[in-house]
């Protein structure tokens, strides 16, 4: 489940709180359009914390610099 599977149910509940005239007897369905975006809103915040979690940088390892006039002498 992507981040993009939480942003469609942030808009479907969008969609049934404000823009649906819909009614129906055993279901609210204001109630369940907040709950979807709740549960979008949660989800985005948690896969976007797993995904920075996973994206760590790792420093590139300095070269060795030898002196090679050590011998010279």
């Amino acid at each position: 489940m992507g981040p993009g599977l939480f942003i469609i149910m942030i808009a479907a509940g969008a969609v049934l709180t404000f823009a649906s005239d819909w009614e129906a007897e055993a279901v609210d369905l204001d109630l369940v359009g907040l709950i979807l975006m709740a549960v979008g809103f949660l989800g985005t915040a948690v896969c976007t914390s797993v995904l920075r979690r996973r994206r760590t940088v790792v420093p590139p390892v300095a070269p060795t610099v030898t002196d090679d006039r050590r011998g010279l002498l």
